[in-house]
């Protein structure tokens, strides 16, 4: 009887022992794996941003919108500035930050024009969320707006493909200047940008 009872207690803290010992084993795994789903989050994460970096297409502004590499020729009827601050040619370092990159990147001037610049609100025709302050659209890229200034709260029609769903959408003016506006060349996190719409005088670096 004694044997029987010896026995059977050793048997039990056998067992024990080793589910004690797979229980470790188990939390050992499960421990691992979360780190190893931590490190591909991690990698995941590095992957888009350098896929976004390397996609050549577009550049990112503010509001997450894309900006084609190139902005292509500027509307028809504009004025050229006679005498800017910045002439066409020269060398400027930017203070805006339209989209990644820009605010203190060095960019050349291409062209410089006297007209009224705007910023807009509005909700792209290819849905998506509202884009607030976009900056910037010229008196020449609105609909049927005339010659005059328009005021802040004004309802218009864009003519402007800056981004994809801007063109043909209904914006509400924000804002507005007279300043000179320029269109620029830039490099943007590694990515060349052609003739950008828009930046005005107050967004250039004066002191250099």
């Amino acid at each position: 009887m004694a044997r029987t009872l010896t026995t059977t207690l050793a048997t039990g803290a056998l067992t024990a022992t080793l589910v004690l010992a797979g229980c470790a084993s188990d939390n050992t795994n499960e421990s691992t794996g979360a780190q190893d789903h931590g490190n591909h989050d991690n990698g995941h994460n590095g992957d888009t941003t350098d896929d976004t970096a390397t996609e050549g297409e577009a550049g990112q502004d503010h509001d997450g919108h894309d900006h084609p590499v190139d902005g292509g020729p500027v509307p028809q009827g504009m004025s050229e500035a006679t005498d800017p601050l910045y002439p066409v040619g020269s060398e400027a370092v930017l203070t805006a930050d339209h989209m990644s990159g820009m605010d203190g990147a060095t960019a050349t001037i291409v062209g410089a024009y006297d007209t009224y610049t705007y910023a807009v609100n509005y909700t792209p025709t290819t849905g998506g969320d509202p884009v607030l302050d976009h900056r910037w659209v010229v008196h020449e890229e609105l609909q049927n707006v005339g010659q005059e200034r328009l005021a802040d709260g004004t309802e218009v029609t864009l003519a402007a493909e800056h981004m994809s769903g801007m063109d043909g959408a209904t914006a509400t003016i924000a804002s507005s200047t007279q300043e000179t506006v320029y269109v620029v060349d830039f490099e943007s996190d590694g990515m060349a940008m052609t003739n950008h719409k828009w930046v005005t005088e107050s967004e250039i670096d004066p002191s250099l």
